[in-house]
């Protein structure tokens, strides 16, 4: 039974990496040369039981309510895809939701920080599931592999609130449930294949179990919706993010935009431009650059995975990244889009921490990640958080 359920997943997975691999840029800087990315530059949060919050743009064909209970992203058909993105992006740093994934198989809800070259990392929660929730990573779009996944046991998702964590260094991606890490990535153990250029910030909703969706995203996603049963909710109580501004520890100010210097998209590549940035002030400021550079000591509780364990790290490319490339697209999927699928993990799970290298405690199986959600699939995009 086990040997037939890890064959299923698997083929759920390798279906939907392909779905995957249609993800796009609006402009790639490891292909060509592209606008700087706008930097947050320091702290901000957002309390969404008190309405919008102005970082963040909707993108076309998304209405949300706001409510005591947040932002309500709401899907009622295969077409609904509601997502919200940040017009800014951090280099390393530290992003914290509150949220209550919407409900019912199919329906997916993600929360995505991705690069213009692709770089992701990703929170998927699948609405049948109210037991567990998914993390992911990808760099430069790679989809060749779809072991980066991984499963983590948290209660209720789907009905109850819960704090969700991402602390982005130089060092290590730490993955937090309500303060506890649940799993880590270390740089060192993945062997540059490791997402490190500036990063969106998306948080959507999107409907993979509709009736033109792929079969392999449908099945990750648990089936076919039935929207008798909708309007499926999530609710995104709150947000808060920290820029580190290439370093990794929290920036306090005085960055304008992040700029790509060559072509290899390595963080250590990318300029920080000191400035204004935009929504602060006229940017009147003579721009001075630098290139990034960790601090001494990274912040937070990460610990990075020994080298040594590098049994699941083997190609760990990306997971074709939800798709960023328009700063937003369309909160809408025509009825024969492909739905990307997810940045899905492995076929069992527990609720111990994990490292990747060796996922241990949840299944490294990944499939695709999808989010941003800026979906791309039979030529149409749709934009997701993520």
């Amino acid at each position: 039974m086990f040997s037939k359920a890890l064959s299923v997943a698997t083929v759920a997975f390798a279906a939907s990496a392909v779905v995957n691999a249609q993800t796009f840029t609006a402009c790639d800087p490891t292909k060509k040369t592209c606008p700087a990315d706008p930097a947050f530059g320091q702290s901000v949060n957002c309390d969404f039981t008190k309405g919008p919050c102005d970082i963040f743009t909707v993108a076309g064909g998304t209405k949300l309510d706001y409510k005591n209970n947040g932002a309500i992203f709401s899907i009622n058909s295969e077409h609904n895809a509601p997502t919200i993105a940040t017009g800014k992006y951090i280099f390393f740093g530290k992003v914290e939701v509150e949220v209550q994934a919407a409900p019912g198989a199919g329906i997916i809800t993600s929360t995505v920080l991705q690069s213009d070259d692709l770089d992701e990392i990703d929170w998927e929660w699948v609405g049948s599931d109210n037991k567990q929730v998914q993390t992911n990573y990808f760099t430069k779009g790679d989809t060749t592999t779809y072991d980066r996944g991984a499963f983590h046991s948290v209660d209720s998702p789907t009905t109850s609130f819960h704090t969700y964590t991402v602390e982005w260094t130089s060092k290590a991606v730490t993955w937090m449930i309500n303060g506890k890490t649940v799993r880590t990535l270390s740089s060192d153990a993945v062997k540059g294949k490791f997402p490190q250029s500036p990063m969106q910030i998306k948080l959507g909703t999107w409907c993979a179990g509709g009736k033109n969706s792929p079969e392999g995203t449908r099945i990750w996603a648990g089936g076919f919706t039935d929207f008798s049963k909708a309007p499926f909710n999530a609710f995104y109580k709150s947000i808060s993010i920290v820029d580190y501004a290439g370093k990794d520890s929290p920036a306090k100010g005085g960055v304008k935009e992040y700029v790509y210097g060559d072509r290899s998209g390595s963080w250590e590549s990318i300029k920080v431009v000191a400035g204004t940035s935009s929504s602060d002030g006229d940017n009147k400021d003579k721009d001075k650059s630098s290139s990034a550079g960790p601090s001494a000591k990274p912040s937070g509780d990460a610990k990075s995975d020994s080298p040594n364990n590098k049994a699941a790290a083997t190609g760990a490319g990306s997971d074709a990244p939800s798709s960023t490339g328009m700063k937003t697209a369309s909160g809408t999927t025509d009825g024969a889009a492909a739905t990307d699928a997810p940045s899905s993990t492995g076929a069992s799970s527990t609720g111990k921490p994990t490292s990747t290298g060796v996922v241990s405690g949840a299944s490294s199986m990944g499939s695709v990640g999808v989010v941003g959600l800026l979906m791309a699939g039979a030529g149409v995009v749709l934009a997701q958080v993520l």
